[in-house]
């Protein structure tokens, strides 16, 4: 009986052994959806958009791009939160949706942390933008120019949150200078009157001025990036001119609801990174001076948590209010 009792006992690890590979052995053996939080054609659409093609070709199921807006993209994000966590409903989304919404948001119907990131796809370094008419030559007589002016000068921004409204706040903080802020409601707006000057300036996403800038119709004066960019060699960061704690870009994560399988979580993040790291998905995101991430599950968390405790320190400073 001992040893029936022994037998019976191995059997059942072994069945829950197999049960628990089972997942990423047969997964995915039906169509998967990937929900986006925002609207056809931005960034997080179009790389989303390009590695679920290749996901579909590399596993032989449809990878469904679903795109739903809504509630500042907190609806697709609470659609994925409550979804089974079996690895067919995904949410592709903008950084703060997974790392900062819970400071932005007075109520949420998902916690922003609860998410298991899959992997960052791709991220884009933020630029100061001035006006093609902007008194100052360059980064360094910008900063005097807006320290000696306090209040004088208005910066755009995508909105109260976004990434160049928090960075602009991250610039005022460490240069003690002070701006007026003007938000929009989308970066075309933004582009628009600031080359016809009615704002001086915008901390914005280099990628959509950069033909501008080369047409003289605005003016990069510096990146909030690490290194100098490959396509602005002559462009300093901000950390050149004394300012290195600023490093801002926007970047999009494809995400799945709490408690997904890990062998479901490592099966997806691998073949991502693989597709990120393939010279024909290269050359399509640096058309649109796309930088490609990738990386490890971890890797995916640390970007998460860097980005919540660099900005929600930001946000506490400013005294910026959940809306």
């Amino acid at each position: 009986m001992r040893l029936l009792a022994k037998v019976l006992a191995a059997g059942l690890v072994i069945a829950a052994t197999a049960a628990g590979a089972q997942p990423a052995a047969d997964y995915p053996n039906r169509p998967v959806r990937i929900i986006v939080n925002v609207t056809p054609g931005g960034g997080v659409d179009i790389a989303t958009r390009l590695v679920a093609q290749k996901l579909q070709e590399r596993l032989g199921q449809p990878f469904i791009v679903e795109n739903r807006a809504g509630a500042a993209g907190n609806a697709a994000a609470e659609a994925v939160y409550r979804a089974p966590p079996d690895g067919y409903t995904l949410l592709a989304s903008f950084n703060s949706t997974v790392s900062i919404s819970d400071y932005l948001f007075k109520t949420l119907n998902y916690e922003p942390l609860g998410f298991e990131p899959v992997s960052v796809l791709t991220q884009i370094p933020l630029a100061l933008v001035v006006r093609p008419d902007f008194p100052a030559a360059d980064a360094r007589a910008f900063i005097a120019y807006a320290k000696a002016n306090p209040g004088k000068l208005t910066y755009a921004s995508n909105g109260v949150g976004t990434a160049g409204h928090l960075t602009a706040e991250f610039f005022m903080s460490l240069t003690g200078s002070k701006m007026t802020h003007v938000p929009y409601k989308g970066t075309a707006p933004v582009l628009t009157d600031l080359v016809a000057g009615h704002v001086d300036l915008t901390f914005i996403q280099y990628s959509a001025f950069y033909e501008l800038h080369k047409a003289g119709r605005v003016r990069i004066l510096a990146t909030a990036s690490d290194k100098r960019l490959d396509s602005l060699p002559d462009v300093p960061t901000l950390g050149e001119l004394g300012l290195a704690d600023i490093i801002s870009k926007t970047w999009n994560v494809i995400s799945a609801p709490p408690k997904t399988p890990p062998a479901v979580l490592g099966k997806l993040n691998g073949l991502i990174d693989e597709i990120l790291k393939s010279a024909d998905v290269q050359a399509r995101f640096a058309e649109t001076h796309t930088i490609t991430e990738g990386g490890s599950l971890d890797y995916a968390k640390k970007y998460v948590l860097e980005d919540r405790a660099r900005w929600s320190k930001v946000i506490a400073a400013a005294g910026i209010q959940p809306e």
